[in-house]
């Protein structure tokens, strides 16, 4: 592309209950690799440049600490982010029930009845103690309407394609498309 198209700069929070691999997503995504180890995280960002649809985005990636129904979620994860990605682990019920909690007080604290979003379904290698199925992650996100995949942390399945759902999101919430004109003239 040419030297005229500006990076563009993105802001993702990585929200999710504790121990669904979200920093495991986070690091396989942006240093190609696996932390088999579990230590819990407090926060830290992470940025990578990526390219969608020939653009580059410089991607801030904020891992959060695991949420659940009492944590606070801070305005700061909420208000200057650009898009969320929700990730539940395929082998847990009560982490894709919270993905539920997680959004309302996304939406409560920024207003807005829609934000984009992707729903991760993580730990797909664990497919023999799964308790959400394929299926239950599609509904909802159709309810949401935003993309949803499963992916594999530890096997690297999908990581990179999470943050190409997410940009598209974000890309199509900040920039629509234009409506169709309507061929029909009343005159």
């Amino acid at each position: 592309m040419s030297a005229s198209n500006p990076t563009k700069a993105r802001r993702i929070a990585v929200l999710g209950s504790t121990a669904v691999g979200k920093s495991s997503l986070v690091i396989q995504f942006c240093e190609n690799h696996f932390v088999d180890s579990y230590y819990p995280t407090i926060e830290n960002t992470f940025t990578k440049t990526i390219k969608y649809r020939g653009n580059e985005y410089t991607v801030e990636i904020m891992d959060t600490a695991g949420q659940d129904e009492y944590s606070i979620l801070s305005s700061h994860h909420a208000s200057s982010v650009h898009g969320f990605v929700l990730v539940y682990s395929i082998a847990s019920r009560s982490s894709f029930d919270m993905l539920k909690i997680i959004r309302d007080k996304i939406l409560d604290f920024t207003g807005l009845e829609n934000v984009p979003c992707v729903i991760v379904g993580n730990k797909s290698d664990l497919n023999i103690q799964r308790q959400v199925s394929l299926e239950e992650g599609q509904a909802l996100a159709q309810q949401w309407n935003c993309p949803t995949i499963e992916t594999s942390a530890k096997h690297n399945e999908n990581v990179a394609k999470i943050f190409d759902l997410l940009i598209a999101t974000i890309e199509k919430a900040h920039n629509p498309p234009p409506e169709e004109k309507n061929a029909c003239v009343i005159s």
